[in-house]
């Protein structure tokens, strides 16, 4: 491991995917209380993804609108994409949309971004599978000249040009070279809660996949620009690990069997009739106590090195007020013994809402 760190003072974000298990229309009210509630616990972000087509992956294709409508909810905390499937986007209209919405919100956009999606996913907006990094590619430069400001073809200009967005950039990787790219750009480092293992090394662990990727993007850093190293986890802390646990069985079982067969993406092929503590170590799931989680968390090396701490409940999925519940958890507890403070909150313990064990799993 490269001797390359960032600083140890961490920033704290909450990141969604928009799952819980009701319409749409209500998972994103839901969501918008979940981060005006990490707000108030004194977390510095929240991130959403976008997703088309498969309300099991990703219930948000359109993160912009979405954050439009958190900004007016939230007032302090930052609003991040985590992230834009740029492959399968008109780069001059996100070019548009994040001026906006950054305008909007105050000055408050991060903009992750990333190839993305499932094979048909890219047949239904016309590209191509296999050609997803060399448009991305394209689509990123045209991004970053319609921010600047730059003459785009017919003479034309973006307005309102936002060229502070180049220094909110994040580009969301699972390889070395990627993380190259992203340090020699000066950018952002997004590095996934799990991710594919090498056949011919299965039993890696993420911090052993991940801390290359890190060595990488730092080495690449320009002189005397400031790391910026996003490192999600799935993290679900409660006040009892057989409440954690019974809704990581609904959760993570159901996980399973959706990718029971090959399919790409992070996700590792496991028997859905494993036992659950294989699950919990295939997806790479930090789960129960605070303390608990505060230990398993410790043990990763790899996050130990980011700069911003972002955890999700997926794909475990506990209902509404279980995840309000954890937030608190994670804000009081478990992210400052990881190096996060905020300002003006209490380290108190906070006593569990009535019958918050009484919750049962979907």
């Amino acid at each position: 491991m490269s001797n390359l760190t960032p600083p140890t003072k961490k920033r704290l974000g909450y990141f969604s995917r928009l799952l819980d298990d009701v319409p749409a229309g209500e998972r994103y009210r839901l969501v918008t209380e979940q981060i005006v509630h990490a707000e108030a616990l004194g977390f510095d972000s929240a991130w959403v993804a976008q997703h088309h087509f498969h309300e099991n992956e990703g219930g948000l294709p359109s993160p912009l609108v979405f954050l439009a409508h958190v900004a007016q909810r939230a007032q302090r905390i930052r609003l991040g994409t985590g992230v834009v499937t740029l492959t399968m986007e008109n780069a001059i209209r996100v070019a548009e949309d994040t001026a906006v919405l950054d305008l909007l919100s105050g000055g408050r956009l991060e903009i992750g971004l990333g190839t993305g999606g499932t094979a048909e996913s890219f047949e239904a907006f016309g590209v191509a599978s296999q050609d997803r990094g060399a448009v991305y590619g394209r689509n990123l430069e045209v991004l970053r000249a319609a921010w600047r400001g730059d003459a785009l073809q017919g003479g034309v200009r973006v307005y309102p040009t936002a060229a502070h967005l180049l220094q909110r950039v994040w580009q969301a990787t699972f390889s070395v070279e990627g993380g190259q790219r992203a340090g020699a750009a000066g950018e952002g480092l997004m590095l996934s809660r799990t991710q594919p293992r090498p056949a011919a090394t299965p039993d890696l662990s993420l911090s052993d996949i991940q801390n290359p990727i890190i060595d990488a993007y730092l080495a690449a850093l320009p002189a005397g620009q400031a790391p910026r190293i996003l490192g999600s986890r799935t993290l679900f802390v409660a006040d009892r690990r057989d409440d954690a646990l019974r809704w990581a069985e609904t959760g993570l079982r159901r996980l399973a069997v959706r990718h029971a067969k090959p399919v790409a993406g992070p996700f590792p092929r496991v028997d859905p009739a494993a036992p659950l503590e294989a699950l919990i170590k295939a997806y790479d799931v930090h789960l129960g106590t605070p303390d608990e989680v505060i230990a398993s968390l410790q043990a990763d090396t790899a996050l130990a090195r980011t700069t911003d701490l972002v955890f999700q409940v997926h794909s475990i999925d506990p209902p509404h007020a279980a995840i309000l519940r954890s937030l608190e958890l994670t804000a009081r507890h478990v992210a400052p013994a990881l190096g996060w403070s905020a300002p003006g909150t209490t380290t108190a313990p906070v006593a569990a809402p009535a019958a918050i064990s009484e919750l049962q799993p979907a």
